[in-house]
């Protein structure tokens, strides 16, 4: 108890070190500005002044020892374990994302948070304790034990699919981190965007290569703090700007009604419901234009030909011309891509015509059907978002780094304190944003535009991040003139804001360290899966520990390299590509784990039953509902999103584990025993 508790004291002295260097840094930064320092260079500061540091703790933490890389010697302190935790859980989706999402969908957004938030509310209640108690490495080595079955290797089926679907949540999850990598360094050293993806894969195999687990946490730590201070900084500013209060919470309560009063102001103004029209006037044109094909499409190419030829014979600008044959360039090869590419058109026109969505306003829609269609939409997300945080493997995994499963108690209370410090700042953040847009941005002339739009708009030049066009051609700026990525909208805040740009970096700093922060937890719960669960436990059992390290890395660096590449393919949104990773894990690993852990007849069988039924389940629905992957709303069940596909998931694996576990040979009685150990008195 005595060198642990010493141990604690000598983290707090380095952390507190730590803490004071990094506001002097923010210090000198913002002198700097003052002095007349390019904002590209500050930029560039906070970047790799940030990598470095991270670099640096992997470096000073790099180990070979097996339980050191696994889990970081089971002596993290409660609190930092749950600081390491909460950085590992407060990824790009919740920094950069979640407060954009709100902004988007006003209460409709805000399933994300409770269902995150009682998520790990049932990791406390369900799972982590029990997982500490057992006391391994990985959570197919849980599994594995749980439903091993006689001497004939069947608990390796087990930990095989197991595997497999730790790889598949986690790398789906990995690429929403790394597509966030890309964005931030993209915005703020100006490097391409695919480019910027690489650059930040190389700070997140500096911590996790080296050192593993052990790095990792004492990495996350530091990220934990700098996450904290980028997150709260421009929410007290805005807090500040428009309810003279410096708690965001607060104002959140007097600016609300503001907002909801200027919305109102808006959806009457003449202008805007002009606009609208315009949208809906091409949506129906768009829809002609589908009705008729392929005739239509034959029309408009011949149209495109005739007018580039007009053009020519007409001597007309060199302007003109080109955009004419950048037109008939772009033009759809075929009557099938036009639909596809028209289809998009039509719902993206119909989508910017709806009339304003009042931010307060619970399920809004047009009439009771639809509303509870939202409403059951909402409620589905609830549950898997709920549900998946209690298996994701890179979470629990860090129930097996404390000292006992009392310490693991202690960690899981500091964790929800330590998420819920921003968690509880984000839905105000969303409005002060939006009202700052609604009150400052519309109505602008568009001579006079402010900077941070033309930024913003070249940071992709293929798919603008913020895009602000004068539809109705009046010189002034409309709501639904303005489309805004809500990835962006939190590193784009402080600009929003007027604050300085040292802030901004900071900021991009924050998000940086979210992103990279859950990308390392997650690289490495791949890489253990690979090495520890079918290198180790099934192809070599013999490894040495140095072997196995190894292997660990190798494999690391592979999965992180081949996770870059996807990511800067930009297959979805940051929210989207999370939302599949939680729905697949709460169908495949939740019913094996809760029934693991509290059902003594739970069987071997019953449990590659219910994870292939699960996840079985949940990957038929999202192929057959989701545009992304081929499918579309008329595969949809009930009229619920695929991002919510572990709504029918979870009940097809926990249905499928309780009836052939009944129909089959009860578990081994280590298996009985296994249960009983873990749910004795520590």
């Amino acid at each position: 108890m005595t060198t642990q508790r010493a141990f604690f004291m000598r983290l707090r002295k380095y952390y507190l070190l730590f803490t004071a260097g990094f506001a002097a840094f923010l210090v000198a930064l913002a002198m700097l500005e003052q002095e007349g320092m390019p904002r590209v260079w500050i930029g560039y500061l906070f970047m790799f002044a940030t990598i470095i540091l991270y670099a640096t703790i992997g470096v000073i933490s790099r180990t070979s020892n097996v339980t050191e890389y696994y889990v970081a010697g089971r002596r993290v302190p409660a609190v930092f374990n749950g600081m390491a935790t909460a950085a590992d859980w407060i990824s790009a989706a919740s920094f950069i994302s979640l407060a954009g999402g709100l902004y988007l969908n006003g209460f409709d957004g805000l399933a994300f948070i409770m269902g995150w938030t009682g998520g790990y509310c049932l990791v406390a209640l369900l799972i982590a304790p029990y997982l500490r108690k057992f006391g391994q490495y990985t959570i197919p080595d849980f599994l594995a034990a749980r439903y091993a079955s006689g001497g004939d290797g069947r608990g390796a089926l087990v930990r095989v699919l197991a595997v497999i679907a730790t790889i598949i949540v986690s790398f789906t999850y990995v690429v929403a981190q790394i597509y966030a990598v890309g964005l931030i360094a993209s915005r703020f050293t100006g490097v391409d965007f695919s480019v910027g993806i690489f650059l930040g894969l190389a700070s997140i195999l500096v911590c996790s290569f080296l050192g593993g687990m052990r790095a990792i946490t004492w990495t996350q730590v530091a990220q934990y703090i700098i996450i904290l201070v980028a997150f709260l900084i421009p929410a007290m500013w805005l807090s500040v700007k428009h309810a003279d209060n410096p708690v965001p919470q607060i104002a959140y309560g007097k600016v609300l009604p503001q907002l909801s009063a200027r919305e109102h102001l808006l959806e009457q103004d003449p202008k805007e419901q002009q606009v609208r029209a315009i949208y809906a006037q091409r949506a129906r044109n768009y829809q002609a234009g589908i009705d008729g094909l392929p005739a239509s499409w034959e029309q408009g190419r011949q149209a495109a030909q005739k007018q580039l030829d007009k053009l020519r014979q007409r001597n007309a600008s060199l302007f003109d011309i080109r955009n004419a044959e950048r037109y008939l360039l772009a033009y759809p090869k075929s009557p099938d891509e036009a639909r596809t590419l028209w289809e998009n058109a039509l719902a993206v026109n119909l989508k910017r015509a709806e009339p304003i969505t009042p931010h307060a306003q619970p399920f809004p829609a047009p009439d009771r059907a639809q509303s509870d269609i939202k409403r059951n939409n909402f409620l589905a997300l609830v549950f898997c978002m709920m549900l998946g945080t209690a298996a994701l493997p890179h979470i629990l995994m860090r129930s097996y780094t404390t000292p006992s499963v009392h310490e693991t108690r202690v960690s899981v209370f500091w964790t929800l304190f330590f998420i819920l410090l921003i968690y509880l700042t984000i839905p105000a953040l969303a409005v002060l944003v939006k009202y700052d847009i609604y009150s400052a941005l519309v109505g602008t002339q568009y001579a006079q535009l402010p900077t941070w739009v033309s930024y913003w708009a070249n940071v992709d030049k293929f798919s603008p991040l913020i895009s602000i066009v004068d539809v109705n051609r009046d010189g002034i700026v409309q709501l639904a003139e303005i489309v805004i990525d809500p990835d962006v909208l939190v590193l784009a805040t402080p600009e929003i804001a007027g604050l300085p740009y040292v802030i901004s970096g900071l900021v991009a700093a924050g998000g940086l360290a979210a992103a990279l922060s859950t990308a390392d937890g997650l690289l490495l719960a791949i890489s253990n899966a690979l090495s520890h669960d079918i290198y180790y436990k099934v192809v070599d059992p013999t490894a040495s520990t140095q072997k196995r390290v190894t292997i660990s890395k190798l494999l690391l660096l592979a999965v992180a390299f081949i996770a870059a590449y996807a990511a800067s393919q930009k297959p979805a949104d940051i929210l989207s590509l999370v939302g599949i990773a939680f729905s697949l894990a709460a169908s495949t690993l939740f019913p094996a784990l809760v029934l693991g852990v509290f059902w003594r007849r739970a069987n071997h069988y019953g449990a590659v039953a219910g994870m292939l039924a699960g996840f079985g389940v949940c990957l038929y629905y999202m192929l057959h509902a989701s545009p992304l992957l081929g499918g579309g709303p008329a595969g949809q069940w009930f009229h619920i999103a695929p991002i919510a596909a572990g709504i029918f998931g979870v009940p097809a694996g926990l249905l499928a584990n309780f009836v052939v576990s009944s129909v089959t040979p009860p578990p081994a009685a280590r298996c009985v025993g296994l249960v009983d150990y873990i749910h004795t008195p520590e």
